[in-house]
């Protein structure tokens, strides 16, 4: 078995690109974790950081010219949240 059975698509180039747009997707993924995430945080999981960040209480203000995301203050996760948005802004703009 090659479990080819298992991808969305039905044709073999289609499932190639979707394959390439996943293998992406878990490089940023892993990226995001080593230059963002500090101590424990970046040892999670996916599927944790998919419980913890990416499914955040916010809302996206958009004000003026600016786009302002406002983080929840009761969500627990907020801390990190907010401190991997503050490193990420610290790095150098590419090119």
């Amino acid at each position: 078995m090659t479990g080819l059975r298992n991808l969305p698509l039905h044709d073999t180039a289609q499932n190639k690109v979707w394959l390439e747009i996943i293998q992406l997707a878990l490089d940023l993924l892993v990226w995001m974790r080593m230059l963002a995430l500090a101590s424990k945080a970046r040892l999670w999981e996916p599927r944790r950081l998919r419980l913890h960040l990416f499914s955040a209480a916010a809302q996206l203000v958009t004000t003026g010219r600016r786009r302002i995301l406002r983080i929840a203050r009761h969500w627990p996760w907020t801390g990190e949240t907010t401190t991997a948005r503050a490193r990420l802004a610290l790095l150098p703009k590419p090119g």
